[in-house]
């Protein structure tokens, strides 16, 4: 299987000027963006509640604790927020007129309470992708790329793998493209 193609920034805007025009922009921009800046996993992005987010006062967290239960292997962790996705979060947060914390915060019009499953999440942003005319893209397409511009920025790859929620130093490596600019600012630096 191949692997989702990682986006560059003036593509990434190409989706998200897309979403702009669509039925349920405010949700799927942020939905898209949570894979983007933090990484985190399609399914767990599709289990997130309001609650996971929002503190009782009503702002946004700095980090969000997953239980073992939304997480792929069933190990908790803490996923940051950065200050960009807590905007976006709390943009998103104003346009929901659900008061019950409990609910998905990811709403669907046939199941609000619960909200996406992991799968039918995957095929919506696979197709936002697609209709934006960004081929190749998948539900991991923000994983990936959150990655990507990571470890470009010199990040060390055992701070990636905890960023990640990945045990194994090798399941981090798949997930980072190369880019001809990487390879040139790593060779400056000898």
């Amino acid at each position: 299987m191949a692997k989702a193609r990682t986006l560059e920034s003036d593509e990434l805007q190409t989706v998200l000027d897309y979403i702009a025009t669509t039925k349920h922009a405010a949700r799927d921009r942020c939905a898209l963006l949570v894979s983007h800046l933090s990484g985190m996993r399609i399914g767990e992005i599709s289990s997130l509640t309001i609650a996971d987010v929002q503190d009782g006062a009503g702002k946004v967290r700095s980090q969000v604790y997953l239980t073992p239960e939304k997480t792929k292997g069933k190990h908790a962790r803490t996923v940051f927020i950065n200050t960009r996705l807590q905007a976006e979060i709390a943009e998103y947060l104003k346009t929901l007129n659900i008061t019950n914390k409990a609910y998905a915060l990811f709403y669907t019009q046939k199941n609000p309470k619960r909200g996406f499953t992991a799968n039918t999440m995957a095929s919506h942003i696979k197709n936002i992708y697609l209709k934006s005319g960004n081929f190749g893209c998948s539900s991991h397409t923000g994983r990936r790329t959150f990655a990507t511009q990571i470890a470009a920025r010199g990040v060390s790859v055992r701070v990636l793998m905890r960023i990640l929620g990945h045990r194994n130093l090798s399941s981090v490596m798949e997930y980072v493209d190369f880019s001809e600019f990487m390879l040139r600012n790593a060779v400056e630096l000898a």
